[in-house]
């Protein structure tokens, strides 16, 4: 049989696949994403658009403006002085490297940056704070006036108490959660103004011990979502014996997993999205004794992960929540989910397999949501090109920046200022660096019109 012949006999089938996925994709851009009121709201599109050409429908009308919303333009086409692909007309600058002081502060800036977030002050500034995922971890700390000019920097969790400082999140009552990725980590809360964070910082033994990634906090019940890197981690919530809504939570609590009323299978599958109904498990042993990154059948007492029938996750990064949903991603399969707190719900709203052959975001970890209701993503991957990208609520990929010639890197730690002038996110290793840790690291600054007025 001729390489021809076989080609016109697969044209039915190739047809099939690519009417499914084109299937699945519209389905999923008909979904739309996070409406600013925190629902998954429709959006129209194009059935015109080519699949590859333009790995996202564009909407028959350009959306009306929203207050808020991300307004990205294209990428520059060379980079600029400090290896970056920004949009035309912004700028960037280094704010901080690794074993370098930070500005003319005297404060030597740590290697190995990863999740951060941006804390308003008082005065009309802010900081920026930054985890060290390095086996000697840690969070600090980097204070701008209200023009974004570098004033202080300093130390908020000490690498003596914590280690491998990976994901975070940004509670409520205006602290940061820095989560150790590790099988006998914790969560620690810090307050991103104390210079003394060794006594300033506390572990919140309630959240479980296991390979921590990231956290966020439902402001109307003070409840914490935590996810787990791990091929089979679990989505988590802890709820405090003291919710203290409106103020700072108690330690110590209930721990549950989350089960999607699916087969594992069904969940994995696919073209998979949901909505599936879901409960929550008690996990028994929150606090488990175990011997660091032994195999699960070798520790002294049962992982977190495995005590209970839970649903499980491939590699749970960041996590955010905002208007009653959490969002949250998994680096395994390239997905982002929603649970939304009131339904009970847990649903698929990005995948990259809804956009294969050649989607523009083919990574998931850190996330930061805008107020607008834009989800932007970094990406953790092998190739060179690693991005921020925004998820937009009218199902639109847009590009915010993209590191030029830094393999073995990834982009961590994305915030926004609280005035919208400035994007800050770091290159964990920096160029050269050749994915080897623990000497290097970039953190950088964009500056430019965000969003819309």
């Amino acid at each position: 049989m001729t390489v021809a012949t076989n080609f016109r006999k697969a044209q039915p089938l190739l047809r099939r696949a690519l009417s499914r996925r084109e299937l699945l994709r519209r389905g999923f851009l008909g979904l739309g994403l996070v409406g600013v009121g925190g629902a998954l709201t429709a959006c129209t599109g194009s059935s015109e658009t080519p699949l590859v050409d333009d790995p996202v429908l564009p909407p028959t009308e350009p959306p009306a403006p929203v207050r808020g919303r991300l307004q990205v333009p294209p990428l520059a086409e060379t980079a600029d002085e400090n290896g970056l692909l920004i949009p035309q007309g912004f700028k960037s600058r280094v704010i901080a490297q690794a074993n370098r002081p930070v500005g003319d502060t005297g404060f030597v800036w740590h290697s190995d940056p990863d999740a951060g977030a941006v804390f308003a002050a008082d005065d009309g500034g802010w900081v920026y704070v930054s985890n060290r995922e390095f086996l000697f971890g840690g969070v600090n700390a980097i204070r701008f006036d209200k023009d974004g000019a570098i004033v202080d920097a300093y130390n908020i969790l000490s690498g003596v108490l914590s280690r491998l400082n990976c994901g975070g999140g940004v509670t409520p009552w205006g602290t940061w959660l820095s989560g150790e990725e590790t099988d006998i980590g914790y969560i620690w809360e810090c307050d991103p103004f104390n210079k003394n964070g060794v006594t300033a910082a506390r572990r919140i033994d309630g959240c479980g011990t296991f390979t921590h990634e990231a956290a966020t906090v439902d402001p109307a019940s003070n409840t914490f979502y935590l996810t787990e890197d791990m091929g089979d981690g679990c989505f988590y919530r802890f709820i405090p014996d003291e919710p203290n809504v409106g103020g700072r939570p108690g330690t110590t609590g209930k721990l549950q997993a989350l089960k999607a009323e699916s087969a594992q299978e069904e969940l994995d599958a696919e073209g998979a999205r949901g909505p599936w109904p879901v409960s929550w498990l008690d996990v028994p042993n929150p606090n488990p004794l175990q011997l660091p990154e032994l195999p699960a059948a070798l520790q002294p007492q049962t992982p977190t992960r495995l005590q209970t029938e839970a649903s499980h996750f491939n590699g749970g990064e960041g996590i955010w929540c905002q208007h009653g949903v959490v969002y949250f991603t998994t680096k395994g399969d390239r997905r982002v989910w929603a649970h939304d707190l009131a339904k009970q719900t847990l649903e698929i709203i990005y995948d990259d397999f809804f956009f294969a052959p050649a989607p523009i975001l083919d990574s998931v970890d850190n996330i930061v949501m805008t107020p607008g209701g834009d989800i932007v993503v970094v990406e953790d991957k092998e190739e060179a090109n690693q991005q921020a990208v925004a998820i937009q609520p009218d199902g639109r990929l847009a590009v915010l920046v993209q590191l030029v010639g830094q393999d073995g890197s990834e982009v961590t730690g994305p915030a926004f200022s609280p005035d919208g002038r400035y994007f800050y996110f770091s290159s964990q290793r920096g160029p050269n660096a050749g994915g080897v840790t623990g000497f290097a690291g970039i953190t950088y600054c964009v500056e430019g019109p965000w969003f819309t007025p």
